[in-house]
C-alpha cells in the first residue's frame, strides 16, 4: 500500500513525490504518456535536447526556488532574447532601444519616447474597448502593427478587435539596449536538459508510465491512502459540468543537415501570412556545436476534447464553470489537486514548483 498515488509526472507531481518521499512516505507516480516530465520533457535527437512540447526557459526571482532546482541539476547561463521576423524585417524583443532603432532609426531614449508618445496621441484612445485599442494606447501603431497584431491573432485564433482589452494589462517597454526578455534575477536551462531535473526528483520512487488513470481508476485508487491529482480538473469529474476550454498547440520537429539554421533559439513570426507563430532552434538553449540542428515550427490551434490542453481560456464563461468545479473539489476529502491542469491556471515552471512546495508544507503541517 502506497501513502500517495500521484497522477501525472509533470513538475508538480514530481516535486510532491520527491518531498513526500523525503518525509518517509511511499509514493507511486503514474502518467498516461510514455515519459516523465510532462511538458518539460526533452527528446535527444542528434545529441540535442529537443524541447518536445515547446520552449521551456526557467526564470525566477525566488532564490529559494533557484537553489532548489540547482540542487538537482546545474543550470547554464542561457538568456531568453527572442527575435521577431516581420516579412523579413528583424527586430529584437522585448521592445527596447534596439527595437526602436530597427523600427525608426532613433538613437536616444528621448527620441524613442517621443515617437511612441506621438503615435499614442495621434490614435487618441481614451477608453480601450478591445485588445487592439489597448495595445495602441500603450505602445503606438507601428509596434502594434508589426510586432503584436498578427502574432496575437494567430495565438488566440481571434481578431484583436474581438479580444478583450484586459489580456494585455501592460506591455513592457525598455529604454535601454537590453534584449533580455525576462526581468528575473535568475535564468537558465538545465545542463543536459529538463529530463535530468525530473529524473533526479523521481530517484528511488516507483513510476508507471503509459498508464491511464481513468482506465485503471478503481485499482489505482485502492493502491494508495491518498491521491495527488495533477491532470485536467474537469476530466477528474468526468466532465459532468461541461468542458473547461483551452488553447492548444501543434509542433512540427525537423532535423536539418546544417549546424546553424537561424542563429537564435527563438524567432517569432509576427506577420499574418506565416501560419506558425515561431521557430525554435533547440541547440542554442545549451550553446550546442553539433553538426546538425533540430528546429520546431509551433502552430497555435483551437482545442477540442482529446487534444493536448496548453493555455486556459480565462474568460467569464470558463471562470464561472471553474467556480462550479471548485465546489466539487472542496467536497473531495482524500484528493489533493495541484498544477496547471488541475487548478486550471497558467503557471510558469518556477510557479508550479513553488505551488507544490507550499502545498507539501501545508499538507504536512510545517
Amino acid at each position: 500500500m502506497y501513502d500517495y498515488l500521484i497522477v501525472g509526472a509533470g513538475l508538480f507531481g514530481n516535486v510532491w513525490a520527491h518531498e513526500a518521499t523525503k518525509r518517509g512516505k511511499k509514493c507511486l507516480v503514474v502518467d498516461r504518456r510514455n515519459h516523465i516530465g510532462g511538458n518539460t520533457y526533452c527528446e535527444n535527437v542528434e545529441g540535442i535536447n529537443v524541447h518536445y512540447y515547446g520552449a521551456h526557459i526557467f526564470h525566477t526571482n525566488d532564490k529559494d526556488i533557484w537553489d532548489y532546482v540547482n540542487s538537482f541539476v546545474e543550470f547554464n547561463r542561457y538568456t531568453n532574447s527572442p527575435v521577431a521576423n516581420y516579412y523579413g524585417e528583424l527586430y529584437n524583443l522585448p521592445f527596447n532601444m534596439n527595437t526602436f532603432y530597427q523600427m525608426w532609426k532613433v538613437r536616444t531614449p528621448e527620441e524613442a519616447k517621443a515617437k511612441i508618445q506621438e503615435q499614442i496621441e495621434a490614435a487618441n484612445i481614451k477608453e480601450p474597448k478591445n485588445l487592439e485599442e489597448q495595445a495602441i494606447s500603450l505602445v503606438g501603431t507601428d509596434i502594434y502593427e508589426k510586432l503584436i497584431k498578427s502574432y496575437t491573432e494567430k495565438q488566440w485564433g481571434r481578431k484583436c478587435v474581438d479580444l478583450p482589452a484586459f489580456i494585455i494589462k501592460r506591455l513592457p517597454v525598455r529604454f535601454t539596449f537590453d534584449n533580455n526578455y525576462f526581468n528575473d534575477r535568475y535564468q537558465g536551462i538545465p545542463i543536459g536538459g529538463y529530463n535530468k531535473l525530473n529524473e533526479a526528483l523521481l530517484e528511488g520512487i516507483d513510476v508507471r508510465l503509459g498508464v491511464d488513470y481513468f482506465k485503471n481508476r478503481a485499482e489505482l485508487d485502492a493502491s494508495a491512502k491518498q491521491i495527488v491529482y495533477t491532470g485536467q480538473l474537469d476530466e477528474y469529474f468526468d466532465f459532468k459540468l461541461g468542458y473547461l476550454e483551452y488553447r492548444s498547440l501543434r509542433f512540427e520537429h525537423q532535423t536539418l543537415d546544417t549546424p546553424n539554421h537561424q542563429g537564435n533559439a527563438v524567432v517569432n513570426y509576427t506577420d499574418g501570412e506565416t501560419a506558425y507563430t515561431r521557430i525554435i532552434e533547440h541547440k542554442h538553449f545549451e550553446f550546442g556545436t553539433q553538426d546538425k540542428t533540430v528546429i520546431t515550427h509551433e502552430y497555435p490551434q483551437e482545442w477540442t476534447p482529446g487534444q493536448e490542453p496548453y493555455y486556459p481560456v480565462n474568460d467569464d464563461k470558463n471562470d464561472k464553470l471553474l467556480r462550479e468545479y471548485r465546489k466539487l473539489v472542496d467536497a473531495e476529502t482524500n484528493v489533493i489537486f495541484g498544477g496547471r491542469l488541475a487548478e486550471y491556471r497558467y503557471y510558469d515552471m518556477h510557479q508550479v514548483i513553488g505551488s507544490a512546495l507550499a502545498k507539501v508544507r501545508k499538507h504536512f503541517g510545517e
